[in-house]
């Protein structure tokens, strides 16, 4: 038979200092992504409330309510939708990352990426994918401007769908 231990003061302000992050996390996401997140009106006011403000003293004090405000429900599913968006972003940054990759290949002269890309992109097109990187290869080459290697870049872009 296991007695329960109060928590201790130090594991309570860690607790309440990991809320209020999470608070500050929500000022920093935008504004659609806040729209689609579940909370409490009075929590999604403080948020835009602490938003607007820009003084150092007054934001402290509005994380600190927002803090409050969050240990009074279950930050369960903000946790959750807030996890959900940072791995939206981190897979969007991968996705950009590839094309960025994609684009550097085919400006070096490496075509034996076109098969990849065209098997993992079925709405490309092989003769509008060459001729682009014919484009970007050739500016490259005499030293002219970028215009080619993003018109390039664009088209990767839309259509992997990144």
């Amino acid at each position: 038979m296991e007695e329960e231990h109060p928590k201790s003061r130090t594991q309570k302000k860690k607790e309440d200092r990991a809320l209020q992050r999470l608070g500050e996390e929500l000022l920093t996401i935008s504004m659609d992504q806040l729209a689609a997140i579940t909370m409490p009106e009075e929590l999604a006011e403080a948020v835009r409330l602490g938003r607007q403000t820009t003084q150092h003293g007054a934001r402290r004090r509005q994380l600190q309510y927002i803090g409050a405000l969050m240990r009074q429900i279950d930050s369960t599913p903000i946790k959750k939708a807030l996890d959900n968006i940072r791995q939206g972003d981190y897979q969007k940054e991968l996705a950009f990352k590839k094309v960025e990759r994609w684009r550097d290949t085919l400006k070096e002269g490496d075509l034996s990426i076109v098969e990849d890309i065209l098997a993992e992109c079925p709405e490309a097109e092989r003769q509008r994918l060459m001729q682009l990187v014919r484009n970007a290869r050739k500016e490259a080459d005499t030293g002219k401007t970028v215009k080619a290697s993003r018109t390039l870049f664009r088209y990767l872009r839309q259509v992997s769908g990144a």
